[in-house]
């Protein structure tokens, strides 16, 4: 008899989704700050530096303004700002992490890093981890990536990018206001929630889909249709409501099944150039056809629809090496190959067809 072939997954707490539920933050707070009796650290996109968003913090917090913008998180990052943090003040009741994804991903990252000895690098893998983290509270402030409900903290280390991937790594807690979306700017709305629409497709089309997935899969496909490709699409406040509860729903959905052959090669190109996830997709998405076909092509038309140029012919700016690299990175997930493939994937995702997909673009 065969054990453990269907996942028990961890879900977040508590959700609380809303215009203006933002105001909520430090009536949330009280009770993980009374149960501990300690501070709370602030982790916030650099972003509100320069354009202040009132953050519910005492004299005992710790705020850090991070600029996610030269890179993605990175093991060494957290490492450093674990240390940090417990060399100047011990550890804290709880993180929250106020941003996009990266932002997210640090944060939970944090959290289980502030009570894992050793660096991040040990613990990139699944349930890796040895103890659970602190309290850890997520609010999104664009919407797209599924990092405020997913059980992986993305993080680029020396040797590859991959997740701290538990039940531990979920949100005690998410905050959901749509007001807090409002002014992204165009082309991070639709790369954000583009991210979602991908999840979405590669959720559905591969073996590790079921009715359960394919329940919030389904219900978040409907919702991007609506935000990017329908009548009324565009980021109106109506659709940003709609594209945070798809970007909850996609994440979901992933849980239960797997991502594919785009998130794959993403996080090569990420590892190797640096560029931002969300683009990595949209730029590999578009040179899909032959796995997902139907979703290639309504992709493309929500990018002519929201006058999207995506980069095209970058891959001739890339030497050989770097090509190598960046298939030995994707070829390293075998996880996201055989959602895609099926139990097989290896005869056909081989090192020098990873990279003749990388040539495509």
């Amino acid at each position: 008899m065969k054990f453990n072939m269907h996942k028990n997954f961890k879900n977040i707490d508590r959700v609380v989704f809303g215009r203006g539920c933002y105001r909520q933050l430090a009536e949330i707070l009280m009770p993980v700050r009374e149960l501990h009796n300690r501070y709370v650290v602030f982790i916030v996109d650099h972003y509100f530096k320069t354009h202040p968003l009132p953050i519910p913090s005492n004299s005992e917090d710790l705020v850090y303004y991070i600029d996610v913008d030269p890179h993605e998180p990175t093991t060494e990052q957290v490492d450093a700002l674990r240390d940090r943090i417990l060399n100047l003040k011990g550890l804290p009741s709880g993180v929250v992490g106020m941003g996009g994804g990266s932002i997210m991903d640090i944060a939970k990252a944090l959290s289980l890093m502030l009570t894992n000895e050793g660096s991040s690098v040990q613990y990139q893998g699944l349930n890796l981890v040895k103890k659970p983290g602190v309290y850890h509270l997520g609010i999104p402030t664009i919407s797209g990536t599924g990092a405020e409900v997913s059980m992986t903290a993305v993080l680029t280390g020396p040797e590859k990018k991959l997740g701290l991937k538990c039940d531990w790594t979920v949100f005690n807690q998410v905050l959901l206001d749509p007001d807090l979306i409002d002014s992204v700017p165009k082309d991070w709305w639709f790369y954000t929630g583009m991210d979602t629409y991908i999840h979405c497709i590669e959720s559905r089309f591969g073996q590790k889909n079921n009715a359960f997935s394919l329940a919030y899969g389904n219900q978040a496909l409907e919702l991007c249709r609506q935000v990017y490709l329908e009548s009324g699409c565009g980021p109106t406040p109506e659709n940003n409501e709609r594209l945070m509860v798809a970007s909850l729903m996609g994440g979901l959905s992933l849980t239960y099944s797997e991502v594919g052959v785009c998130h794959a090669l993403s996080y090569g190109i990420s590892k190797i150039k640096g560029i931002r996830h969300c683009i990595a997709n949209c730029i590999i998405f578009q040179h899909l056809e032959d796995y997902y076909p139907l979703g290639v092509s309504e992709f493309k038309t929500m990018c002519r629809l929201h006058a999207m140029d995506l980069p095209q012919g970058i891959s001739a700016e890339w030497t050989e090496e770097e090509i190598a690299q960046m298939a030995e990175v994707s070829y390293e997930l075998p996880f996201m190959w055989q959602h895609a493939l099926g139990d097989n994937f290896r005869e056909h995702a081989t090192k020098d067809h990873i990279k003749s997909l990388f040539r495509r673009l």
